[in-house]
């Protein structure tokens, strides 16, 4: 039976889309304080257009759970072609591909020459797998890994192979099913649960890797998602996977670091001011990624309120 997409774009039609993804030169986004991560379906184009206008501080431009097999490679083009639409984004923009044994490779390959930000790999098991990834990545893109098997738990201090692997996403029930622990178990008061988000925080930690908490999935229960919000600031997270973008804008209001931002916004109101009178509006930081004038506007009305 034919998907929605397939009855709306044959074969012809996604050969003629992926013409329109050209290679492209990126700029490349390396912040590191992102707090809430976005997932958006790649099939999906009203949610790719809104990319810009979203609160998220990184867009998880998603082709795996969530696209059906019929959609994938319909997903994969439009990726592209969004990702050649946003040269320069403030926000981190992130590609999920599939497993490697189920096409992640060849995602991977293709993807190289359109340069998001950071590719996550999910299912991932072991060191050598990692090391095969990051031999085929293209050397700017940032290796991201899902932690959502009981192979990758068990050799979680080893997964950082490169200074590449910067982010660790915890997914927990994949990682619980994995485990044949009860998804019953993902309570707030469970000791299971709050050493499962104890070590993986830890061990991310001391490895230099940014650690984000796991997507609660009852995005409608607003109340028990700011609980786990507050557990986790509390236990030394600062950033979480989110589905809805009720879920961002709490995400963003937990984990923001007053005195950070405000130091971040003097900083960005210096730079933009001092390239604004080279005659440049639109530049890359190392550390703070991304600015224009929209972000330092945003960066005025920050130093106003505070």
């Amino acid at each position: 039976m034919l998907s929605k997409i397939e009855k709306a774009f044959n074969q012809r039609d996604i050969e003629a889309l992926d013409a329109l993804a050209e290679p492209t030169f990126r700029v490349m986004n390396r912040r590191t304080d992102f707090r809430s991560v976005l997932m958006l379906s790649c099939n999906n184009i009203k949610h790719l257009t809104k990319i810009q206008e979203l609160d998220a501080d990184c867009i998880m431009l998603n082709l795996e759970d969530g696209v059906s097999k019929e959609d994938k490679h319909f997903a994969l083009v439009l990726c592209a072609i969004f990702l050649t639409r946003h040269r320069e984004c403030s926000k981190k923009l992130v590609v999920r591909v599939n497993a490697l044994d189920a096409g992640g490779y060849e995602e991977i390959t293709y993807l190289n020459q359109f340069m998001p930000d950071a590719i996550r790999v999910p299912k991932i098991n072991n060191k050598k797998e990692v090391d095969s990834v990051l031999a085929l990545l293209n050397e700017e893109i940032e290796l991201h890994l899902s932690i959502e098997t009981s192979q990758a738990w068990h050799n979680l201090s080893t997964l950082k192979a490169n200074l590449r692997v910067t982010t660790f996403y915890l997914g927990i029930l994949d990682l619980f099913a994995d485990m044949k622990l009860s998804h019953s178990l993902i309570n707030l008061n469970n000791p299971t649960m709050l050493y499962m988000l104890s070590h993986f925080l830890v061990t991310s930690k001391a490895m230099k890797v940014k650690p984000v908490s796991f997507v609660y999935q009852e995005f409608k229960n607003l109340d028990e998602f700011s609980l786990w919000l507050d557990l986790e600031k509390s236990m030394g997270f600062d950033a979480k996977g989110c589905i809805s973008p009720d879920q961002v804008r709490l995400a963003n209001e937990k984990f923001v670091d007053k005195e950070a931002e405000i130091k971040r916004a003097k900083v960005i109101i210096k730079l933009f001011e001092m390239h604004r009178d080279s005659g440049v509006t639109g530049f890359v930081d190392e550390e703070y990624g991304f600015i224009d004038e929209p972000i330092y506007k945003g960066a005025l009305a920050l130093l106003k309120i505070n």
